[in-house]
C-alpha cells in the first residue's frame, strides 16, 4: 500500500487556515474585505477579549441566498473568478474562495445573511468545520457574520496569540486603514462596551483624514494628486497610473513604518517597493532611521498588478516596478520640493479632561502606532516607556480624578466677574486681525534678522511671524545645493593645497576609492594613488578647511562603503555633497553679522528645498503671528 495519501478535508482546511488566519486581525481582514466587495455602505465590527472571544462583523450589502450561503463554505468557492485568465484581472478584494472555510474550521462561525432576491434569509452555524445548523430566518439584505472561540481547536496555534490588548491593537489599525480607503463608507468599532471608532461616510479623503486622526495631524499632512503617469509598453497599450494621497511634512518623524498606509486599487498592502520609493523621496530630508507618515493611493489597470502572490493577499508584484517606483518617488518629492513646507513651534500639550471611553481616536491611533508591530517585518511590539508587551495600552478607564482642592468662599457667592480689557491696550496693528497662515517657506525671503542666540541660532521677523533658524544646517543645504549643481555642469569649485596631503587606506577603503572616484573629483577633490593604501590629495572642494578635507573623505568612503555599494550614481554624489557641506558649513557658537545672517537667508530663500539639512534636521521653525497673539489672548 502506498504511503501517499490524500489529506481529509478538515485537516486541509485547518492548514488552509494556518495561512490564511494568522491573528484575530487576520479574520476581521478576510470578513470586512468580503463586505467591501459585497458593495456595503455600512460596516460595523463588534470584538470581545481582543478577538478570541468574539468577533462580528455586520454589513448592509448585497448578501446571499440560501444555496450560496451552503456552497461558501467549501473550499475555493467564489463568485469573483471563473477562468485562470480572471486571474490577470482580479478587481475584488477577496477572491480566492479560502476565507470562510478556513475560519470556520478554527472557531465557531455562524452566517446570518439576507437578499433581496429571497423573502426570507438563511442561518448557518459551524463547529470546527463541522455544520451544525442551516435554517431560514428573518433578516434584512446583508449579512452577519460571527466568530467565536477562536483557535479553540487548535490549542497550540491559540497559545501564540499576543495580549488581548496587542491583538486589538492589530484589529483597530485594520479597521483604520480601510476606513481611510474609503472615506464614503461608514465605519464603526466597538470593543466590548466601549466604541472606539465611528466615522460617518464624507465626501473627501481629507475629510476622512480629519475624522480619524484630528486636526493636528492634518495640519502636518500634505495633500498631493491625483496626479497620472501613461506607460508605453512594448506592444503598443497605453497603461495609466494615477497617484493621489497624503504625506507628512519631514519635520513629522516617526520611529517605524506603522504610520505608513498604502493601497492599491483600494487593497491594503504592504510593499517594499512603494516603501523604498517613500523613503527615497525623503532622502536627505529627515533622518535615515526615521519614516514620514504617509497615506498613499494607487490605481493602476488590474492587469498591471499581481495581488495572487501571497496567502492573506498583502503582498503584490508589479508588472513595471521601475516604473512605479520612479513614479511613486518623483510625484512625492515633487509635491514635497513644490509646496515647501514649514515646521512650527511645538505648542504645549493639552490635558485631556474628557473619559477615556470618549477618547479622541487621534490619541487612540496614536496608542494604536506604539503598540501595533511593524507592517513590514514580524517583530514583537516595542512598549512604550514603563509599559510592558502585555500593558492595558487601550485600556478604557476614566482618567485619576485631580487632587481635591478646598474652597473656603461662600458657597453661595456670584460666579467671578470677567475684566473687560480696557482700550487702554490699544488695537491690533493693521492687517494682523485677517492675517492668513502661511504654510510654506516661500516667505524666507522676506525675514529680517535681529540677532543671534547663543551664536548658534538666527531671530528673524517676519511677516507671518517670529523664525529660528539654524545657522549651520541652513548653510549646510546652501552648499549642498551648489555642490550639486556643480556636479551636474562638472564645475566643481576647488583651492589648491601648497603641500599633497597623504592619506592611508585599508583594503575596504582602497576598493571604494577605486570605485568613487571620478565621482570624488567631480565634487572638487583632486587625488591620485600614492603607493600601497595611500592616496594624494592635491586639491579639495573650496570652503573646506584644512583639517576637514581628510575627516570628509574618510567619511565619504565609509558611507560608500556600508550604505552605497548598490546605489545609483545620484544618490552617490547627494551624499558625497551632504559630507562636503557639512564640513564646510558655517558651526555653531560662531558669531554673524548683521550682513552674514541676511546673505544666508537671502541664499535659503533661494533654496530648491530649504525645509531641511541634506541629514534630516530641520532648518528653521516658525511661531506664527497667529500663535503670539493666541499666546498675549489678543484673539
Amino acid at each position: 500500500m502506498g504511503k501517499i495519501k490524500v489529506l481529509p478535508d478538515a485537516v486541509a482546511n485547518q492548514i488552509a487556515a494556518g495561512e490564511v488566519v494568522e491573528r484575530p486581525a487576520s479574520v476581521v481582514k478576510e470578513l470586512l474585505e468580503n463586505s467591501l466587495d459585497a458593495g456595503s455602505t455600512d460596516i460595523r465590527v463588534e470584538i470581545e477579549a481582543g478577538g478570541r472571544r468574539l468577533i462580528r462583523i455586520v454589513d448592509n450589502g448585497c448578501g446571499m441566498m440560501r444555496d450560496d450561503a451552503l456552497l461558501a463554505f467549501e473550499r475555493h468557492a467564489t463568485s469573483k473568478l471563473q477562468t485562470v485568465h480572471d486571474l490577470d484581472q482580479i478587481g475584488t478584494l477577496g477572491f480566492r474562495g479560502e476565507a470562510l472555510p478556513s475560519i470556520a474550521s478554527v472557531s465557531r462561525l455562524t452566517l446570518e445573511t439576507g437578499s433581496r432576491e429571497e423573502s426570507t434569509g438563511t442561518r448557518v452555524t459551524i463547529n470546527g468545520g463541522k455544520m451544525i445548523q442551516c435554517e431560514e430566518a428573518g433578516l434584512a439584505a446583508g449579512t452577519i457574520i460571527t466568530v467565536r472561540d477562536l483557535f479553540y481547536n487548535v490549542p497550540a496555534r491559540k497559545k501564540f496569540l499576543r495580549s488581548e490588548q496587542t491583538e486589538l491593537a492589530h484589529i483597530a489599525s485594520l479597521v483604520t486603514h480601510y476606513s481611510l480607503a474609503h472615506p464614503d463608507k461608514s465605519f464603526e468599532l466597538h470593543h466590548g462596551p466601549s466604541e472606539l471608532l465611528r466615522v460617518t461616510p464624507v465626501a473627501t479623503a481629507q475629510e476622512r483624514v480629519f475624522q480619524v486622526f484630528g486636526s493636528r495631524t492634518l495640519e502636518d499632512l500634505v495633500e498631493f494628486g491625483p496626479e497620472s503617469k501613461t506607460l508605453s509598453t512594448s506592444d503598443g497599450e497605453q497603461k495609466v497610473f494615477e497617484l493621489s494621497g497624503f504625506f507628512s511634512k519631514p519635520h513629522v518623524q516617526k520611529l517605524n513604518r506603522n504610520s505608513i498606509y498604502l493601497f492599491v486599487n483600494g487593497r491594503l498592502i504592504r510593499d517594499k517597493l512603494l516603501l523604498h520609493a517613500l523613503t527615497s523621496a525623503y532622502h536627505n530630508l529627515i533622518p535615515p532611521a526615521c519614516y514620514p507618515f504617509a497615506l498613499i493611493f494607487l490605481d493602476c489597470d488590474f492587469g498591471e498588478v499581481d495581488v495572487n502572490v501571497h496567502p492573506s493577499k498583502t503582498e503584490v508584484r508589479f508588472r513595471h516596478s521601475s516604473f512605479v517606483h520612479d513614479f511613486v518617488r518623483d510625484s512625492v518629492r515633487g509635491k514635497l520640493m513644490e509646496s515647501k513646507p514649514v515646521s512650527s513651534l511645538p505648542l504645549p500639550a493639552v490635558t485631556p479632561t474628557q473619559p477615556a471611553a470618549g477618547l479622541p481616536f487621534s490619541e487612540f491611533t496614536q496608542r494604536i502606532e506604539n503598540a501595533a508591530p511593524d507592517l513590514y517585518e514580524p517583530i514583537i511590539p516595542v512598549a512604550g516607556p514603563g509599559l510592558g508587551s502585555d500593558a492595558p495600552i487601550l485600556r478604557l478607564e476614566m482618567p485619576p480624578a485631580p487632587p481635591q482642592r478646598f474652597d473656603f468662599t461662600d458657597s453661595q457667592s456670584q460666579p467671578p466677574v470677567r475684566m473687560r480689557i480696557p482700550d487702554t491696550h490699544g488695537p491690533l496693528p493693521p492687517g494682523v486681525a485677517a492675517l492668513s497662515e502661511y504654510d510654506s517657506l516661500g516667505s524666507l525671503g522676506d525675514l529680517r534678522p535681529i540677532g543671534q542666540l547663543h551664536n548658534s541660532f538666527i531671530i528673524a521677523a517676519g511677516r507671518d511671524g517670529l523664525w529660528i533658524v539654524d545657522q549651520h544646517v541652513a548653510h549646510e543645504r546652501i552648499l549642498f545645493e551648489q555642490v550639486l549643481r556643480q556636479f551636474a555642469r562638472r564645475e566643481a569649485q576647488q583651492q589648491r593645497l601648497l603641500m599633497p596631503m597623504v592619506m592611508e587606506l585599508t583594503v575596504g577603503q582602497q576598493i571604494e576609492y577605486a570605485r568613487i572616484a571620478d565621482e570624488l573629483a567631480g565634487a572638487g577633490f583632486e587625488t591620485e594613488p600614492f603607493g600601497n593604501r595611500t592616496i594624494a590629495i592635491k586639491a579639495a572642494p573650496a570652503g573646506l578647511g584644512s583639517g576637514d578635507i581628510e575627516k570628509a573623505i574618510l567619511e565619504i568612503l565609509d558611507i560608500a562603503e556600508t550604505e552605497l555599494r548598490k546605489a545609483s550614481v545620484e544618490d552617490l554624489r547627494r551624499n558625497i555633497a551632504a559630507s562636503v557641506s557639512c564640513r564646510a558649513a558655517i558651526k555653531i557658537n560662531t558669531p554673524l553679522d548683521q550682513q552674514k545672517m541676511e546673505y544666508l537667508l537671502n541664499e535659503l530663500a533661494k533654496c530648491e528645498y530649504p525645509m531641511a539639512c541634506p541629514h534630516g534636521r530641520p532648518i528653521a521653525l516658525r511661531y506664527s503671528t497667529r500663535e503670539i497673539l493666541r499666546g498675549f489672548h489678543r484673539i
